[in-house]
């Protein structure tokens, strides 16, 4: 018997269509398998397909992530397309509860047009860049070197957002740079007048070459910059071929708040 998952393409973190960030979202009638979700992840081809499951009917969702290699533990690009989607399911409600494979609590609020995650704040440690990792993305100094243990990925600061923008690594060189990180997210103050800072993230190990826009990311990047700028709440830009934004604001020791908007550009039927 062939099962029926009603499926969306959504783009997150813009304000435009075949902007931002695409991610897959199957909303599921009963669970699949770990393979099925992989093997749906790699068919779909997108940096992560969100799968979502309502919770002995309440209203809470079970939510989990895999990008086309791995099943990645939180994602933010797919966590705000899951929103859209169920937002537009069910026009009459403002919030969602999900819950990951980590048994975090994601709470989501919708507000207009615009919508707003709330996400755990992590710290970051010291670490030193491999040679042969600078060298394979063409960054020659930087400006600061530290790690994430939560989502294992280390962050570079440099000096100017121009030259994060320019950035072109050699991925095959960057995948054999380092053998135990599941990316490397690269940062800059930004130049631009709306924005606070900017990054860009190179994972792979673990996903696709490049993420278009992040939202996991921002669980420490925006304390970095907190600590950097001395501001609680700040406008971040990817500034990738596809671009995205979002704001960021952190409201307590352990709570961070991530608002923008996403566009649902393909519904479908995914046959299995």
């Amino acid at each position: 018997m062939t099962d029926r998952i009603e499926t969306y393409i959504v783009d997150s973190f813009t304000d435009k269509p075949f902007k931002g960030n695409p991610a897959g979202v199957c909303i599921l009638n009963k669970k699949l398998s770990d393979k099925q979700m992989q093997s749906i992840a790699k068919e779909l081809g997108l940096s992560e397909t969100a799968f979502i499951c309502k919770i002995d009917n309440q209203d809470k969702y079970s939510i989990r992530y895999f990008s086309p290699v791995m099943e990645i533990p939180l994602c933010g690009h797919a966590t705000l397309a899951s929103s859209k989607v169920l937002f537009e399911i069910n026009p009459k409600i403002d919030a969602i509860h999900f819950k990951n494979i980590q048994h975090l609590d994601l709470m989501i609020k919708k507000y207009g047009e615009k919508i707003e995650m709330e996400f755990p704040i992590y710290d970051t440690t010291p670490q030193n860049a491999p040679d042969e990792l600078l060298n394979a993305l063409g960054i020659e100094t930087i400006v600061n070197s530290v790690y994430n243990k939560e989502t294992n990925i280390l962050l570079l600061e440099i000096k100017s957002s121009k030259l994060l923008a320019d950035l072109s690594p050699d991925f095959e060189k960057l995948k054999q740079s380092h053998n135990s990180i599941n990316g490397v997210l690269i940062t800059a103050i930004s130049q631009k007048d709306d924005y606070d800072f900017e990054s860009r993230y190179f994972w792979p190990w673990s996903g696709t070459n490049e993420d278009p826009v992040t939202g996991a990311t921002h669980t420490f990047l925006a304390k970095y910059w907190k600590t950097r700028l001395n501001k609680k709440k700040m406008n971040s830009y990817q500034c990738s071929k596809r671009t995205g934004f979002m704001e960021v604001e952190l409201v307590s020791e352990n709570r961070l708040l991530i608002k923008s908007e996403a566009q649902i550009i393909l519904k479908g039927e995914l046959r299995i």
